[in-house]
């Protein structure tokens, strides 16, 4: 690896705005982490310009520096010595961060770490009530009938499918109360039973509450004179959200004043009981009302104003996704569902997936360079099966017309979809699976609005895309502006033409001549680490890895928690407390760098375990690592793992990646050729 410049050390304290600039700095297994008092001091062609830097972003307030692994520690160590800075934890810089944020930007985020845990639940329910929907709903195999109806030994099947596909809606509150405590710092365990109390049996369905009132029928409970509705809160959002940052508060706050030995008998049962009385008695009713004021208004809005409201919902989703606030909303379908028993504004999104996927696609056509056309056609795929951030990060927003004419699409399928009311009886996966959310009677506007979204982004961007490429400006084609950029965005210098050359010229661990007078190469083969799905790096959400600033490789989907060693050699470095990652060294002196899940350092080391050390010797196929995927997923952290090559590594001459289904020490997922006189 390089060697460390104290001079650019010096200069990215300069960059970041100098040390008076740094609130607090860390750092993971890649990059620097700092909480900056003025991020606009930030001068980042400087950064650009250091040779120590791979790259450079601004993330949740944390402002983030890519060195790239093995590096990072002696830059950071250079770094606290230089500015005689005390060292901070990544918890310390987080909390610093935060503070950055607008209370918008936090009240965001809180509500994306609050909703997406629980997504996988709500996704299945989706699928299944959609399967249910097509067995029950009339008119789509028989004229008039269900198939059912025509076949009733199915009618049972149907019967389980619905049970277990609304239970996750039913119990939507006990969901909620899980996520929602354990994220404003509570006990989950206790967010369960608040949801539980919230739906109990004795209590009127809120599903029922409105027939109820309106016949004079709904239950109370009378304390002391004052009468108290007796309702469950079934399908609601907003009752359990705030009932829940209220039982948190308590918890912490007798947690910190009740002795050890009471706090058993004393904490859960008080903390329970003074919230369940709020919530019945002041919170429940009050935001129960709140949220029907708000569903009738933006049902109204609807309404009245139909073809607006789904242009400007339609074209703009995108843009939603892009600062994160798309998650927000999956409280307002939800109090939809719950309230008015389908929701508007999931089909507009299922369409919007569809339209960044179309124009995804047509890039490939317009492309030239071979990786940009590969990254161009996966994320296209991705986004038709519902997840639009590789198409819209890796490939729509770099080039920005492609973007744009995905917003146009989807902006007029939204009015097609607003003026026709079309509704989700759930929300499930997006993309083109998403016809299964929708009511089986509004099937056929939905599909008219999923070729709008298949065809006008698709033509739009294929035809401007020709059209730059014919465009002469400034005595230079557009077509190789085109190809500079791709190139620069594949972080590649090598033509087809190059690889096709080297790659006919690769022999497995057998030097060969490689063209260039007496220069040699050896090939090693890296086996995949683990089971699961191989993907290139650009499907990383992450743009330290996707834009592969610091290295070539590829990322596993894992279909389980381990990981072994993909060669013989000797494990060069762990992080021994998250044992998140590890970067091991084969006996050519290679490195690897296995980077389990992203963000995953958040963890503490909480779900991993390592069955080795710094500086101990390996065996291909040895085990490494153990994870557990559920509980990363239940932090709402991707599980996908890249592994790569570390830039700075004297002697590579190219790397190949392979794609597709792994098998862990069998399938060989990088070929790394190595100039052997560097050996």
């Amino acid at each position: 690896m390089a060697n460390i410049n104290r001079k650019n050390v010096e200069r990215i304290i300069e960059a970041v705005g100098g040390k008076n600039n740094i609130e607090a700095a860390t750092h993971c297994v890649t990059r620097l982490r700092f909480s900056l008092v003025d991020e606009s001091k930030v001068d980042a062609q400087a950064l650009d310009a250091n040779d120590l830097v791979k790259g450079q972003f601004s993330s949740q307030g944390q402002f983030q520096v890519v060195i790239g692994p093995g590096l990072v520690d002696q830059v950071y160590d250079e770094m606290i010595d230089i500015t005689g800075g005390s060292r901070a934890s990544k918890d310390d810089v987080k909390a610093l961060a935060s503070k950055k944020q607008n209370p918008l930007q936090r009240a965001i985020k809180t509500l994306a770490d609050i909703f997406i845990p629980i997504l996988p639940a709500i996704v299945m329910a989706g699928l299944l009530l959609g399967i249910n929907n097509i067995l029950t709903g009339a008119g789509i195999f028989y004229e008039g009938k269900s198939l059912i109806d025509v076949h009733p030994q199915w009618a049972d099947v149907a019967s389980i499918i619905n049970l277990i596909a609304s239970t996750a809606f039913t119990f939507l509150p006990v969901l909620i109360g899980w996520s929602a405590v354990r994220q404003f710092g509570g006990n989950p365990l206790l967010g369960i039973v608040l949801g539980l109390i919230l739906v109990n049996p004795d209590l009127l369905s809120a599903n029922q509450y409105a027939d109820a009132k309106l016949e004079g029928t709904v239950p109370v409970w009378n304390l002391f004179g004052f009468e108290i509705e007796k309702i469950g809160y079934q399908g609601q959002v907003l009752p359990v959200l705030v009932s829940a940052y209220i039982l948190a508060k308590i918890e912490m706050f007798l947690n910190k004043r009740v002795h050890d030995s009471i706090k058993l008998l004393v904490v859960a049962p008080v903390a329970l009981l003074v919230t369940g009385f709020l919530a019945f008695i002041v919170v429940g009713p009050i935001t129960f009302a709140i949220g029907n004021v708000l569903t009738s208004g933006l049902v109204s809005i609807f309404d009245s104003f139909a073809a607006l409201g789904g242009l400007i919902y339609g074209g703009l989703y995108s843009l939603l996704v892009i600062t994160g606030m798309h998650h927000t909303f999956l409280a307002v379908d939800f109090q939809l569902i719950g309230s008015e028993g389908g929701t508007f504004l999931w089909p507009m999104l299922a369409l919007s997936n569809i339209a960044q996927g179309a124009a995804a696609l047509a890039m490939m056509f317009i492309l030239r360079e071979q990786k940009a056309k590969g990254l161009a056609v996966t994320s296209s795929i991705s986004a038709f099966l519902g997840v639009t951030e590789p198409a819209i990060f890796g490939v729509n927003v770099r080039h920005k017309y492609p973007f744009i004419f995905g917003m146009i699409g989807s902006g007029i399928a939204g009015v097609i979809l607003a003026m026709n009311n079309v509704l989700a009886s759930s929300i499930g996966v997006g993309g083109i699976p998403g016809f299964l959310s929708i009511f089986p009677n509004q099937w056929g506007v939905f599909f008219l609005g999923m070729a709008v979204v298949l065809v006008v982004p698709f033509t739009g961007t294929l035809l401007y895309g020709r059209y730059l490429i014919s465009r002469p400006s400034n005595g230079v084609p557009q077509e190789s502006k085109l190809q500079s950029v791709t190139h620069e965005q594949a972080a590649t210098t090598e033509s087809d033409a190059e690889l096709a050359a080297d790659d006919a010229n690769i022999m497995k661990s057998t030097p060969t001549d490689s063209g260039t007078g007496n220069s040699q190469k050896v090939t090693v083969d890296i086996t995949a680490p683990m089971n699961g799905e191989v993907v290139p790096l650009s499907e990383v959400p992450d743009p330290a890895f996707a834009e592969k600033q610091m290295g070539q490789g590829v990322a596993i989907i894992p279909s389980d928690g381990k990981v072994y060693a993909p060669f013989d050699g000797t494990v060069a470095h762990l992080i021994k407390k998250s044992k998140h990652a590890v970067i091991l060294s084969d006996s050519n002196g290679l490195q690897v760098l296995i980077h389990v899940g992203i963000n995953t350092v958040s963890l503490k080391g909480e779900g991993f375990t390592a069955h080795v050390e710094t500086g101990a010797s390996i065996k291909k196929g040895q085990l490494l690592l153990e994870f557990d995927i559920d509980r990363i997923k239940q932090a709402g952290l991707p599980i996908i793992t890249p592994i790569l090559v570390p830039d700075g590594q004297d002697g590579i001459q190219e790397i190949i990646e392979n794609i597709g289904e792994a098998t862990q020490g069998v399938t060989t997922i990088l070929q790394v050729s190595l100039d052997s006189d560097s050996q």
